[in-house]
């Protein structure tokens, strides 16, 4: 505990409270008033002050679990492999009896609902097994997946759950060679049969000389060439690194601190998970390069919880590092002190927003600040000048300084430069990740080359792009995209969904976004609300709940849909769940709002007939007689509003709702 709480500022204490609470539940296998009591105590603060941690993050339980603890991933890419099916064998396997809900079924049939997830773990008798449904374990490339205690199980048989429990020895799963239209530069390393994880194959690659070379350089010539290179962030939002960078006053007097953000949690993205698995020396190198370009002496590494393994490889790497003077007290003889720290989150998506992940850092619930003033540049971590940026962004930054920001300029397109890692699961012949140069490679190049095309007998009938917040593309649409031609001058040309080049301008253009470079492909076997429903019921769970619209209108989009499923939906339906949507995005702290409300607006405004046909009837189904609101409350037939007692309430004005 005392170790923990070193990596700290000796002020800011509060922020061991995540690694105490993993410690206590790692040794005693849950967390109770003792713990919650002897921790606060040994850093100074209330009872209030851990507790609230342990009810907010998903990770942290009050319950003991089973000797063997099962955690089934639940969303979008899994439950179309079929995740659902190997929770319910999974039980059987175990004995253990979960409470019936609606919505057990077939992936992509109207039976089918997500509404089937998030009761609390389930125990067996004997208590030598539990089990639960987590949301995304960013392996959707392997899906379905599992974790069993610790381990991760990819390509899971949903027939063979007897195998997994008798024999829970993890399987290493396929890595195909790179294709032809790929351009590997930071997964050069990833999937290669003779490539080891420590220092010294590292070092005999090359590694840290680009470090070395870095320090010989000035702090502004680097920030220079990350600006001249056009490298935008990779975790979603795609801003330019450099410009983020240039925002730390060069005369500084409070410290300076760099954040990598390695809570990688969006459906359908699981990039960074294989750089800190098989490359974590590359994340050191490059995270060192831009602590001494902006002059943070301190780094902290935040990985997602359900990273256990990848937390554990990182913490060797930074020893291997330090003994090789690359981490630690004037690194290299340069007179330049660095630390790296790991700090695990434990569970929750909204860290992935940078000034909730800062408050996650600081020891407190994940809510995230208001921008302005907030901006974590100038107010970030303990108030202080902050960069938060993504695994392969800063990955990247080491490259950068090896080839020079303008020959990396140079892979892509103008505006999309370089490469990207894109991500894609679903309905294809071979999900997997690939390294593009940005807007050199199509969607349908995309999906039919380097994915393998469509499942036997399947048509492509819908793709997200970006990740599941990514507004859903219709594969017959036709997009009217302008192109900046040579002469600097624009025309606007037409295209399909397959001529769409895979960049952030375009994308963008044709009403969606790249963001985390997330691609899920959907065939024409997908029933359109089952995988809004799966979506919805994501950010209902994921919603940090500190602004009312999106805490609110999360959960009624989710519930509508699971009505809607269930055979109760009503004429209104869709125009309800669109204009929840709308009242959802821009009236939010930060960008949750909209990564929960543009699926809901895009699904139903690309897919109008099928919601019309979930949405028969005129009027709700009639309520048993014997059931009282609270009961149907508490099964989540009507919703917890003030409304739901209404009979007219899905005719009520959403504005009123929220």
């Amino acid at each position: 505990m005392d170790e923990a709480i070193a990596r700290y500022p000796r002020a800011h204490n509060r922020s061991a409270s995540l690694p105490l609470l993993h410690l206590w539940q790692e040794h005693f296998g849950f967390i109770g008033d003792e713990a919650v009591n002897r921790i606060a105590a040994k850093l100074g603060l209330q009872p209030i002050n851990i507790l609230e941690l342990v009810s907010f993050y998903p990770m942290l339980r009050e319950k003991r679990a089973g000797k063997i603890h099962i955690r089934v991933c639940r969303t979008l890419s899994c439950a179309m492999a079929g995740s659902y099916q190997l929770m319910e064998n999974l039980c059987a396997a175990t004995g253990i009896q979960r409470p019936p809900r609606p919505g057990n079924g077939v992936a992509g049939t109207a039976k089918h609902s997500a509404d089937a997830g998030h009761e609390p773990i389930s125990v067996s008798a004997d208590g030598n097994y539990s089990i639960e449904f987590v949301e995304c374990l960013a392996s959707c490339g392997t899906a379905p997946v599992c974790m069993v205690n610790d381990d991760l199980h990819e390509n899971v048989d949903p027939n063979a759950a007897v195998d997994l429990v008798e024999n829970p020895t993890p399987k290493l799963s396929f890595r195909p060679e790179p294709h032809p239209l790929e351009q590997r530069i930071v997964f050069k390393n990833i999937g290669r049969p003779d490539w080891k994880i420590d220092i010294d194959t590292y070092l005999e690659a090359g590694g840290y000389e680009d470090l070395r070379k870095a320090l010989k350089m000035s702090r502004s010539d680097i920030v220079n060439e990350v600006k001249t290179s056009g490298l935008r962030g990779r975790g979603g939002a795609g801003f330019p690194c450099g410009v983020k960078w240039s925002f730390i006053k060069p005369d500084e007097k409070k410290p300076v601190y760099l954040i990598c953000n390695a809570d990688e949690s969006e459906p359908g993205t699981f990039k960074d998970r294989y750089i800190l698995h098989e490359d974590p020396h590359q994340l050191l190198e490059g995270i060192a390069i831009s602590c001494y370009a902006i002059d943070a002496r301190t780094a902290y590494i935040y990985i997602r919880g359900e990273f256990p393994q990848g937390a554990q490889i990182l913490e060797r790497a930074i020893e291997e590092a330090r003994k090789h003077k690359f981490v630690g007290k004037n690194i290299l003889g340069s007179g330049f002190d660095l630390d790296i720290h790991i700090h695990r989150g434990a569970g929750a998506y909204i860290c992935g927003e940078e000034t909730g992940l800062i408050e996650s850092l600081e020891g407190k619930r994940a809510y995230p600040r208001i921008k302005p003033p907030y901006f974590p540049a100038v107010l970030g971590l303990y108030m202080c000048p902050t960069i938060v940026n993504n695994v392969e962004t800063l990955c990247a930054v080491k490259h950068i300084i090896a080839m020079g920001g303008a020959k990396y300029a140079q892979l892509g397109k103008p505006n999309n430069t370089g490469t990207r890692v894109v991500c894609v699961s679903g309905d294809v012949q071979r999900p997997g990740y690939f390294e593009i140069a940005v807007g050199k490679v199509t969607m349908g190049q995309l999906i039919y080359d380097l994915a393998g095309g469509m499942k036997w007998g399947r048509t492509l009938k819908a793709i997200i792009p970006g990740g599941s917040s990514a507004k859903v593309l219709r594969a017959d649409e036709r997009f009217k995209i302008k192109q900046k031609q040579p002469d600097g001058s624009t025309i606007e040309q037409e295209m399909s969904i397959d001529e769409l080049p895979m960049d952030f301008d375009t994308l963008a253009a044709a009403g969606s976004m790249a963001g985390s470079g997330g691609v899920i492909v959907l065939d024409d076997s997908r029933n359109m609300v089952w995988t809004l429903n799966n979506i919805n019921e994501f950010y209902a769970h994921e919603s940090c709940g500190q602004c009312t619209p999106c805490r609110e209108g999360s959960l009624w989009m989710k519930k509508i849909t699971d009505r809607m499923l269930q055979g109760g939906g009503v004429t209104e339906d869709p125009h309800t769940l669109k204009t929840i949507g709308d009242n959802i995005a821009g009236r939010t702290i930060c960008a949750f709002g909209e990564a929960c409300a543009w699926p809901t607006q895009s699904f139903v405004d690309k897919f109008p007939e099928e919601f019309a046909a979930h949405a028969r009837k005129s009027n709700p189904p009639p309520l048993p007689p014997e059931n009282t609101s609270e009961e149907l409350i508490e099964r989540e037939v009507i919703p917890t509003s003030p409304l739901a007692h209404d009979p007219g309430w899905e005719k009520a004005g959403t504005d009123a709702v929220i």
